[in-house]
């Protein structure tokens, strides 16, 4: 899809402190065993757009990578 909003996570810089899982709950989750991201969605919808640029600005190990409009 052009124009969309693409989001990439990278779980080994990731220290699972869950401020995008609160932020964006639709697009990030964290896993049971350690606590690092999951990324439930690599283009997520419109209206979540701000809170994933959101959630990318306050993760503390710089784990999530934003690319689009």
């Amino acid at each position: 899809m052009s124009g969309a909003l693409r989001v990439a996570v990278d779980r080994e810089a990731c220290c699972g402190s869950g401020n995008c899982v609160r932020t964006a709950p639709e697009v990030f989750d964290q896993d049971d065993a350690d606590g690092l991201v999951l990324l439930r969605r690599s283009e997520p919808a419109p209206g979540d757009w701000d809170a994933v640029r959101q959630a990318a600005y306050n993760c503390p190990a710089g784990a999530i990578a934003v690319a689009g409009p």
